[in-house]
C-alpha cells in the first residue's frame, strides 16, 4: 500500500517568528487520520525567525532528533549540554524521565529551517541522553545513508526505539533500492527537490506513506533530499 501525501494537505501554523508545517497532528492541528505512521510520531518543519526560538519547556518518554537543512540552531538542556547544530549534523535527544531543553536562532539576520521529528521510544523513564554527529554530504550522495538507528550502527546517533532513519541526496541518474519488510511500516519524505519513489512522484514536502511492501526504489531525482524511515507497528 502506498499513500501519496502532498505537502499542501499537511498542518501550517505561522507564529510570526515561527513558521511550521505538520505532517501529524501537532499543537492546534489537529487530523484523526494522521496521528502519526507507526511509531512516528511528529515531523515538523520549521523556520525560526533570526534572533528567536523556543524558550525552556520541558519533554518526557520521547525520541527527538533534530535535522537542520540551513542556518544553526542553538540548543541548551537540563543535562548541561550547550550545543550548535548546523546543517549536515543529527541531533538526537532521549527524553526518557524528563528533560527541559530551549532552541534558538542566534543569527542577526538568517532563518534557521529545520526538520523535528519525534519517535515514540519502545523503552519509558529511562535516563535523558544526548548525541549529535556530523554526516557528511558525501555519505549521503547517491545512497541512502543510515542516520539514526536502535543501536548507533555505521556511526549513526543512537536511539531508543524500534525504527531506523536514512537520508539520501539524488540527482540525475543516481538512485537506490532497499528491500522491506512487509510486517514493518515505512515512510519517505521529501526535503526538496524531486524523486520518484516506487513509481510515485514527489515534489518538496510530500510524503509516501508505506504498508504490505517489500521494496523500495528512489530515482529520477532532480536536487532531492530525501528522508527514509523503517518503522514499527
Amino acid at each position: 500500500m502506498l499513500f501519496l501525501r502532498k505537502s499542501q494537505e499537511r498542518g501550517y501554523a505561522d507564529h510570526g517568528w515561527l513558521k511550521s508545517f505538520h505532517s501529524f497532528s501537532f499543537a492546534g492541528y489537529h487530523d484523526p487520520q494522521f496521528m502519526g505512521w507507526g511509531n512516528l510520531r511528529v515531523i515538523n518543519e520549521d523556520q525560526v525567525a533570526a534572533g528567536m526560538g523556543f524558550g525552556k519547556h520541558g519533554h518526557r518518554n520521547m525520541e527527538i532528533i533534530s535535522y537542520v537543512l540551513s542556518g544553526e540552531l542553538a540548543h541548551q538542556d537540563s543535562m548541561g549540554n550547550v550545543k550548535s547544530i548546523p546543517p549536515g549534523d543529527v541531533q538526537r535527544m532521549s527524553a526518557g524521565s524528563g528533560v527541559t531543553h530551549s532552541e534558538f536562532n542566534h543569527a542577526k539576520d538568517q532563518t534557521t529551517h529545520l526538520l523535528q521529528i519525534w519517535i515514540e521510544p519502545n523503552v519509558l523513564e529511562i535516563e535523558p541522553s544526548y548525541e549529535q554527529k556530523t554526516v557528511p554530504q558525501t555519505d549521503k550522495q547517491g545512497k541512502l545513508c543510515l542516520v539514526a538507528s536502535p543501536n548507533g550502527k555505521a556511526g549513526s546517533v543512537s536511539i531508543s526505539a524500534d525504527a531506523k532513519i536514512f537520508a539520501g541526496l539524488f540527482d540525475g541518474s543516481q538512485s537506490a533500492k532497499m528491500q522491506l519488510d512487509p510486517k514493518r511500516k515505512a515512510y519517505v519524505h521529501l526535503i526538496k527537490g524531486s524523486l520518484t519513489v516506487n513509481d510515485q512522484k514527489l515534489a518538496g514536502g510530500d510524503a509516501l506513506l508505506i504498508e504490505n511492501e517489500s521494496v523500495l526504489e528512489m530515482q529520477d531525482g532532480v536536487d532531492a533530499e530525501v528522508l527514509f524511515f523503517d518503522l514499527s507497528h
